[in-house]
């Protein structure tokens, strides 16, 4: 459990915010919700990162820290946690992952603020021709960026490393001639996220072309090795602050209600 002050674990007024994952060292989310928190003057708030190694950690947490009123669920516990929650009621049908948790007195009410945040941050950059995806990876962010793509009539095909249930194409699958038909290219992994810089997905990168646009889901570093690999080839890039910051902010939203 992180280190936070023993005041914090009564309620005594304070309204605790955090993040549950694991590992948790790539997250900006407790500097942008500290800093929302000192700009607004809501001296009654804190936000917390609380990396679980397991998602069994949970019910424990909460226990532990009664003055919780709302959490930001990241990798890779999106899908693990939705037996935790008492509603999903407010997640769309059919969008198997939750990142966010709002709680009220012991009860856990789950959303998705995924689909907000790329949903918002994705629209702005698409062009006509960009009317089929790749989405590289098939975890539980990969779930909220189908639901955009559906809802925008983006057709997709999901890769992942092997073949499983709702993945369509192998890395090795991937060649000149995907590349021409899909020219919107998602990154839902991990792949490239701090520390591990140096890594991006398997793709080649060479067939890439200025008719592009690729959006990479990591957000630490700023430029991943797959996002300048694509602009070395004139393609169009973008990461996923925005996203974080717009998902932030509809968690926010919720936790207020």
């Amino acid at each position: 459990m992180p280190e936070i002050q023993n005041s914090l674990s009564g309620d005594g007024g304070m309204r605790l915010f955090g993040l549950i994952g694991y590992p948790l060292s790539h997250s900006l989310s407790q500097q942008y919700f500290t800093e929302k928190f000192e700009k607004e003057g809501l001296n009654d708030c804190r936000y917390a990162l609380f990396p679980l190694s397991s998602v069994e950690e949970l019910p424990a947490l909460l226990q532990q820290y009664p003055a919780l009123r709302g959490l930001n669920v990241t990798i890779p516990y999106k899908k693990q946690v939705l037996p935790y929650l008492d509603s999903r009621d407010a997640i769309p049908a059919g969008l198997e992952a939750c990142n966010c948790i709002r709680i009220r007195e012991g009860k856990l009410t789950g959303f998705n603020t995924d689909i907000t945040g790329f949903e918002k941050s994705l629209r702005p950059l698409l062009q006509p021709h960009h009317k089929n995806a790749l989405v590289l990876g098939n975890g539980g962010a990969t779930t909220a960026v189908v639901f955009v793509l559906k809802k925008l009539g983006i057709a997709f095909k999901i890769v992942s490393r092997r073949l499983q249930s709702g993945s369509a194409l192998t890395y090795t699958d991937i060649d000149e001639s995907v590349f021409k038909q899909h020219t919107l290219i998602i990154n839902t992994t991990p792949l490239g996220m701090h520390p591990h810089i140096n890594n991006c997905p398997d793709i080649p990168y060479h067939s890439l072309s200025a008719a592009h646009l690729l959006y990479d889901l990591v957000y630490n570093p700023a430029k991943t090795l797959f996002l300048q690999k694509g602009e070395e080839r004139g393609a169009a890039i973008k990461n996923g602050e925005e996203m974080l910051v717009l998902q932030a902010e509809e968690s926010w939203r919720i936790w207020n209600q």
